[in-house]
């Protein structure tokens, strides 16, 4: 018999589950539907890979610093938790940038995107890819579709569509490092289905970005319109990418507020033992609903639905007595570490002028890239001083994330010694280790979490599984996967 309040248990207080969490309170609400949130969080706060440091007048991510701007369900989150005014785009003074090649910097060559040729004439006249590599990579306008209509790796894919000198200089650093993967390890269809697409579509990759590129000025009006409707005709910086003034933080935050406001619950340093169907009576005191939570401190908390918005791996330790968790297991993490410096401008050896750098694994240096913060964000550094962020650590080369903070320190200062020239010492230096924090979605991905949900639906109904392992890890695709997941919740409860 259905109760008249209805109790959701939301396990992971990240991006995903505060977005869901929000939206569940909020669509409830709409629909005239009595719902108890309670969020378990098993760390001492909230916003998983979200964190941002506020220290001295600087703002420092210790995870990821923006967002897509293009990605709508970020701006529409925005506008509902009234956080518009608060952002940011990129500095248009700084649009360069390098890429290391041979212990130098270069500019990155121009007439690509993601790393695709889509001016034929500015990529004839790029030296950075060598006349044997241009002419391998323009071989992709004559070359046959692919016949087999199954997933590949990203590598295997571009390797075949553009030559090896191309993947290994140009797309192996700019495509890899937003998973910190390995391209030959990685699903085409999971990461970069547009790619597979443009071979069906025009039989070219090159040719799909060159079609791409003409239709740019409609496309971009397009989505110029669309994103104006997301902000109700606000007035939003027309960068690519985002943030906020305070940092990404704030989006945690008034998620947070919203959510208590809304009567949901927050439980932090609650983590969840155990996943059972509920057989009557009391969980802790409190009623029993369909399932029972078992938490680690050894109480119990009955919930009529469970959204799992956790990494693969702990899914799976949860799952695994009731589903095959196969999907969940083969998503592999990588570990990373980002290393932020601050200095003196007095005693700051270099002009920033770019965004940053990026590091192909054929250089063999400690950092795999490094963002200039304060010249890439003009509100992250007060005067007078500098801001510097370096990534540490992808597939196949993670030792180095567990090197101390004295050794860490000093071979990331190696490394901007060697490539920028830069000898000044920091002021203070903050070291972030993010252990299995990357998911790598293998080849097949799609497929398999389908097929995983479908099992989930049938065994354990009212059970639900989003976020950075199924569809996607940036921030907008994390708040709208947060979003529909409870939307189908919502749903399930009412056909219920």
């Amino acid at each position: 018999m259905e109760r008249d309040i209805c109790r959701i248990a939301v396990l992971g207080g990240g991006i995903t589950g505060l977005s869901a969490a929000f939206y569940l309170l909020r669509m409830a609400e709409e629909r005239g539907r009595k719902v108890v949130v309670t969020v378990f969080e098993g760390s001492n706060r909230l916003g998983g890979r979200v964190n941002t440091l506020r220290r001295d007048g600087f703002v420092i991510e210790r995870g990821p610093d923006s967002f897509l701007g293009r990605k709508l369900p970020m701006l529409h989150l925005a506008r509902e938790l009234g956080l518009l005014g608060e952002l940011v785009g990129t500095n248009p003074a700084a649009p360069n940038t390098y890429i290391a090649a041979d212990g130098k910097l270069r500019p990155m060559p121009k007439g690509m995107n993601l790393g695709i040729p889509n001016d034929l004439g500015a990529f004839a006249r790029t030296s950075y890819i060598s006349p044997r590599g241009k002419l391998r990579a323009l071989d992709d306008l004559r070359l046959p579709r692919r016949e087999e209509t199954g997933d590949e790796t990203v590598g295997d894919f571009l390797e075949r569509r553009l030559g090896k000198e191309m993947v290994e200089r140009i797309l192996e650093p700019l495509l890899a490092g937003i998973h910190a993967g390995d391209l030959y390890k990685l699903g085409l269809n999971a990461t970069f289905p547009q790619f597979a697409e443009m071979e069906r579509k025009y039989g070219s990759v090159i040719r799909g970005m060159i079609e791409a590129r003409r239709a740019a000025p409609a496309a971009g009006a397009k989505a110029a319109q669309m994103r104006s409707e997301a902000v109700g005709g606000a007035s939003v910086p027309p960068t690519a990418f985002l943030t906020f003034r305070s940092g990404l933080s704030a989006v945690i935050e008034a998620l947070e507020r919203r959510i208590r406001a809304l009567g949901g619950e927050i439980r932090l340093g609650s983590t969840v033992a155990s996943l059972a169907l509920a057989g009557g009576g009391t969980a802790g005191g409190e009623t029993e609903g369909r399932y029972r939570l078992q938490l680690a401190d050894g109480a119990s908390f009955g919930a009529d639905a469970v959204l799992f918005t956790l990494p693969a791996y702990a899914n799976a330790k949860l799952l695994s007595p009731h589903v095959d968790v196969s999907a969940m297991t083969a998503i592999r993490y990588v570990s990373v570490a980002n290393v932020v410096l601050a200095y003196d401008e007095k005693e700051f050896n270099h002009k920033l002028d770019g965004s940053g750098f990026l590091v192909p694994r054929s250089e063999g240096r400690t950092i795999t890239a490094s963002t200039w913060t304060s010249a890439k964000w003009l509100h992250t550094a007060p005067a007078g001083k500098r801001l510097i962020r370096c990534y540490v650590g992808r597939a196949g080369d993670e030792e180095t994330v567990e090197l101390n903070d004295e050794e860490m320190t000093a071979a990331v200062c190696r490394d901007l010694r060697h490539y920028m020239g830069l000898t000044a010492t920091p002021l203070f230096v903050e070291i972030t280790r993010l252990r299995q924090s990357m998911p790598q979605y293998p080849v097949d991905h799609l497929k398999h979490i389908a097929a995983f949900r479908e099992q989930l639906a049938l065994r354990l109904p009212g059970v639900f599984a989003t976020g950075a392992p199924f569809e996607g890890v940036g921030l907008p695709d994390c708040v709208e996967q947060g979003k529909a997941a409870a939307e189908r919740l919502l749903d399930s409860l009412q056909a219920g």
